[in-house]
């Protein structure tokens, strides 16, 4: 067990480590832009490993755990029950994160009659090493779904509740959504993450061009304002207030602009903690089973995003 002494040393050097990483960029865009663009979105764009770490020692909870083949990169699929005799519920993980640390809400999906179907991302947990944006996370839920059929309902945590929501607007056939501490805006995403690094708005402008002319899309129509309002299965979004990795305010846009979205709002769970609080799997299993849950928010194109 680490003794405090430890445990204050590690934090000491990881934040030397990340003041070092700060002034290498900050002092990168100064000197080559367009190189330190291209390196800050490699960083960006690349699971942490700690992510495969914790996967290979998470208890897989008597799922049945398999490889699949999606867009041409191999999954670790993970099943609950017999999604084929049963309504399913799929599971979507977040970045640098791993579809096991979303046990807690397969048992309590199992306990309420679903089977659950889960995947690691590639370069996340089991799967095969790999980088993504969020058109890949989108492109392997909807694979998917295709795979199993039409799932009941879909729970998705941080950028895979993102991707859940734009494999939902592009047709993944998925009957509800739980969208936890949803990011609404990759372009926002990557200026949090540009200024985190000390780096310059043109710095992350030129990551968000280096990205569109990868995938041939504008990342603009990615953000939720624009995909909502077309979104016709009904949704509950959770967001924590106290949120410091994705603003509350873009988990309230979400249920601001989808017609058939309620916002339940936590306190104090940040945006890990969240995740596994027993209260908020309760909520979403009364949302799953047609309660009214959390809050209607009044939309109007007149207010900014996050003000009433």
């Amino acid at each position: 067990m680490a003794t405090p002494s430890t445990r204050k040393s590690t934090i000491v050097l990881k934040n030397a480590t990340f003041a070092a990483l700060r002034a290498q960029y900050a002092l990168g865009a100064r000197l080559s832009p367009e190189r330190t663009a291209r390196r800050a979105l490699r960083l960006f764009g690349t699971p942490l490993a700690s992510s495969r770490q914790r996967a290979g020692r998470a208890d897989d909870g008597g799922a049945i755990v398999s490889i699949v083949h999606s867009h041409g990169v191999a999954l670790t699929q993970y099943v609950w029950g017999n999604p084929g005799a049963t309504p399913y519920v799929l599971l979507a993980h977040g970045w640098s994160d791993h579809a096991l640390r979303m046990l807690p809400w397969a048992r309590a999906l199992q306990a309420a009659g679903y089977a659950v179907v889960a995947f690691d991302q590639p370069g996340h947990g089991r799967s095969a090493p790999g980088r993504g944006y969020l058109v890949d996370f989108a492109a392997h839920i909807a694979a998917a779904v295709e795979r199993f059929g039409p799932a009941q309902a879909v729970v998705g945590h941080s950028f895979g509740a993102a991707a859940a929501a734009l494999a939902m607007s592009e047709g993944a056939r998925i009957g509800r959504a739980v969208l936890v501490a949803p990011p609404a805006d990759v372009v926002a995403a990557t200026h949090r993450f540009a200024r985190a690094l000390w780096m310059s708005a043109s710095i992350a402008r030129r990551m968000c061009a280096l990205v569109e002319s990868e995938i041939g899309r504008e990342l603009e129509s990615f953000q939720i304002q624009r995909r909502a309002p077309a979104l016709a299965p009904p949704a509950l979004v959770v967001h924590d207030l106290d949120d410091r990795e994705v603003p509350w305010e873009e988990g309230e846009r979400y249920a601001r602009y989808w017609p058939g979205a309620r916002l339940l709002n936590t306190s104090g769970l940040g945006h890990q903690r969240i995740l596994a609080d027993a209260g908020v799997i309760e909520a979403a299993l009364r949302f799953l089973d047609g309660a009214e849950v959390g809050e209607r928010v009044v939309s109007t194109f007149e207010l900014p995003f996050g003000v009433a």
